[in-house]
C-alpha cells in the first residue's frame, strides 16, 4: 500500500463513527411494502412493461423455447449462461439442432443474449443478475437483445426481500463478482433529455416467465 493511501485510511479510521450517539434502529422500513395478497407475478410484469421490458407467460418449456428461436432469428450464434443455470429444459438441444451456436464469452457483434436470473423483484420489475464461474455478466451487458429467463418461484416482493435472503449466506454474496440489478431496457436522457434506448447496453430485454 504506497504512502498516500495509507495516510488517508488512517486519518479516516481516527474519524469517529457518524451518528454513534444514535440508537441502532429497532425495525427496518421496506422500502417498497407490499401486503400478503399482492399478486407478485402480476405486479412484476406490470412494472417490467412500464420501463420497456417485454414479458412473456409460456405454458410450456416447448412454447418458451419456440419464443426464443423466435427472437434469435436468423442469427447463427448468441452469448448465453452455461444452460445449466438457465431454468429451460431442452434449451440447449433446441440450439444445436438450430445451427445456433454459442459464441465465447465477451464476443463482439453478438446480437442476442440469454440469461437466467437470480431473483426478481415485483416492486420495481427489476431483475438481479450475478455473475460467477458460467454466468458471464457480459450475456446481460454487451448484446442488443437480453433474453432472461426465469421462473414463477424467483419472483420476490422487492429489493429487501433480496437483501434479507443474502444475509443468511454472506460468505456467498461476497464470493460472487458482482451483483446487477437490472430496470428495464438500457437508457439514458443525457443528450437533449431525449430518451435513449441502448446506449450503455441491451435496448431490448425480453423476459420470460416459466411456471
Amino acid at each position: 500500500m504506497n504512502s498516500s493511501k495509507a495516510n488517508i485510511l488512517a486519518r479516516l479510521r481516527q474519524h469517529p463513527a457518524p451518528f454513534a450517539h444514535l440508537p441502532a434502529p429497532q425495525t427496518r422500513r421496506v422500502m417498497h411494502p407490499l401486503d400478503d395478497s399482492t399478486d407478485l407475478v402480476g405486479l412484476f410484469c406490470a412494472q417490467a412493461q412500464k420501463l420497456s421490458a417485454q414479458v412473456s407467460l409460456p405454458e410450456s418449456p416447448a412454447q418458451a423455447i419456440e419464443l426464443i428461436l423466435q427472437l434469435i432469428g436468423e442469427d447463427r450464434s448468441v452469448l448465453a449462461w452455461d444452460f445449466q443455470h438457465i431454468p429451460l429444459n431442452g434449451l440447449e438441444d433446441a440450439l444445436q439442432q438450430a445451427r445456433i451456436e454459442r459464441a465465447p464469452d465477451r464476443s463482439d457483434g453478438v446480437r442476442v443474449g440469454i440469461s437466467g436470473v437470480d431473483a426478481a423483484l415485483a416492486s420495481t420489475g427489476s431483475i438481479v443478475v450475478s455473475a460467477r464461474e458460467g454466468r458471464s455478466r457480459a450475456v446481460s451487458l454487451l448484446p442488443a437483445l437480453h433474453i432472461a429467463v426465469l421462473t414463477t418461484g424467483q419472483i420476490l416482493p422487492h429489493l429487501d426481500a433480496w437483501l434479507a435472503h443474502q444475509q443468511t449466506d454472506l460468505a456467498g454474496f461476497r464470493a460472487v463478482g458482482n451483483h446487477i440489478i437490472i430496470t428495464g431496457a438500457s437508457r439514458t436522457a443525457d443528450i437533449g433529455m431525449e430518451l435513449v434506448l441502448g446506449a450503455h447496453g441491451p435496448a431490448q430485454l425480453q423476459m420470460v416467465i416459466l411456471p
